[in-house]
């Protein structure tokens, strides 16, 4: 079946421009100006902004941790990203200590497969480093899977210097790259235990922002570039949240080193004074990296204008009041992350667009064309051009809509923004050229399918 979509704009991460699209079965056949067919459906689209699908680069469906599971699976989750634009996902295929990396494999392809309502891919989530693994990492790749993750704290997950040098350096010889979680786990650890002999008691989410300070991520920013630069490869710092971290960044680019940034929309429009909240409230927000300073949003505002982040992931990490409430007594016991997979480009849109702060263009780049080229999806996904799935959004600049936790596919129980008037929203959402999505409401479920990065060079 052809389709074409006629007289919308087109946009890339360079331009935008009037131009028709035709799309032939799953793929784009053609695009320019004033094209025909006689055998395509027309759909109109004049003077609406067609982007390539959204790509979130950075979730967490169906994960185990502390104690718990994340409210949203493939099933929930993947609805929640169709919903606001998102075609694509790629979650931390997880490896638990004494696991191999086929094992962990194996159990997300059982988590996702068939379950899944956008297309999506596997990053890997290394916890547990040897020469079994190391070896295991060659086959790995040669199966689609380029892009790792490495955590700097967190009991079950954290890797030591040795075992981070060593995990670039292979990589490195197997061309693929790493995502860190930066924050330094002494720090972390220590600011706890002061908390808990000050007061006698961590109770107080107020508290809980100081636990986790900026500098411990600025410091483990730092270390992890310096460890990155004696291996001579780039690296991905992922969810930076502070001015500091940023400011690490700068001087490493300004070294000559290779570094990618993700953000995510929490540290752009959300601060720590939700900590305050009355009656417990606080916990609904608490993620890690925590939500940070209104200097901080400034400072990651102007670094994605200024071209200095790369991506806009969301770290969809959900869970339940219940769930949230195990930290009733010890707000460390809280799990921590927030659902955001269905608002990402909506609030990127209202907050940065709308306000002046970004272009469409750049929005295009940061939710489309860089996730897709850092992560070797490119051009299959990420680009409106002959060749390329044809993953589309057709994007409503006039709609006006209330956040509100009824109207959402997440399965969390509450929204962060909950009440938030947002201007700008995913109109109709086409998967592969079928239309999946429209205004919110789900039209093909379970029509993801899995993906795999494809061999060269990042170029971003």
């Amino acid at each position: 079946m052809k389709t074409l979509f006629r007289g919308g704009i087109v946009v890339s991460g360079r331009d935008k421009k009037q131009l028709d699209i035709l799309v032939d079965g799953e793929k784009i056949a053609a695009v320019g100006e004033k094209l025909s067919d006689s055998d395509a459906h027309v759909v109109d689209v004049s003077g609406r902004l067609v982007f390539p699908g959204f790509i979130d680069g950075h979730t967490h469906m169906d994960l185990e941790v502390s104690g718990t599971v994340t409210a949203d699976g493939f099933l929930s989750g993947t609805r929640a990203e169709l919903a606001g634009g998102t075609t694509c996902l790629i979650d931390f295929a997880t490896q638990n200590r004494g696991e191999t990396l086929a094992y962990a494999l194996r159990r997300w392809h059982e988590k996702a497969d068939g379950q899944a309502s956008c297309d999506y891919a596997f990053h890997l989530a290394i916890s547990d480093w040897n020469e079994e693994v190391s070896r295991e990492l060659e086959d790995v790749i040669a199966g689609g899977i380029r892009s790792f993750k490495l955590y700097m704290t967190y009991d079950a997950m954290v890797m030591d210097d040795r075992g981070i040098y060593e995990i670039l350096t292979r990589l490195k010889e197997l061309g693929g790259i790493a995502g860190v979680h930066c924050e330094n786990r002494g720090i972390i650890d220590a600011r706890r235990a002061e908390v808990l002999r000050r007061k006698g008691h961590r109770r107080d989410v107020s508290d809980y922002p100081a636990t986790r300070p900026h500098l411990a991520e600025a410091e483990a920013v730092s270390r992890l570039l310096k460890i990155a630069a004696c291996v001579d490869t780039p690296v991905i710092i992922v969810h930076l949240s502070t001015k500091e971290g940023y400011a690490e960044v700068e001087r490493a680019r300004a070294a000559g080193q290779k570094v990618y940034v993700e953000t995510c929309p929490q540290y752009l429009v959300l601060d720590e004074s939700r900590y305050g909240l009355p009656d417990g409230q606080g916990r609904k927000f608490m993620c890690a990296p925590p939500l940070r300073t209104e200097a901080d949003q400034r400072a990651l505002w102007n670094a994605l204008a200024a071209g200095g982040i790369d991506t806009v992931a969301t770290d969809h990490c959900s869970f339940t009041l219940a769930q949230k409430a195990a930290g009733k007594a010890d707000f460390a016991a809280t799990p921590c992350g927030m659902p955001g997979a269905e608002e990402r480009p909506a609030l990127l849109y209202h907050y940065g667009v709308n306000a002046g702060k970004i272009s469409v263009e750049q929005m295009c780049a940061l939710l489309s064309e860089n996730p897709a080229r850092l992560y070797r999806l490119y051009p299959k996904k990420g680009v409106i051009a002959p060749g390329s799935d044809a993953d589309l959004v057709v994007w409503d600049a006039q709609a006006e809509y209330v956040i509100s936790k009824d109207a959402r596919q997440s399965a969390a129980d509450y929204a962060p923004l909950e009440g938030t008037r947002l201007k700008g929203r995913a109109g109709q959402v086409y998967l592969r050229g079928r239309l999946a999505a429209e205004n919110g409401r789900i039209l093909a479920p379970g029509a993801g399918r899995y993906v795999t990065a494809a061999d060269g060079r990042i170029e971003l």
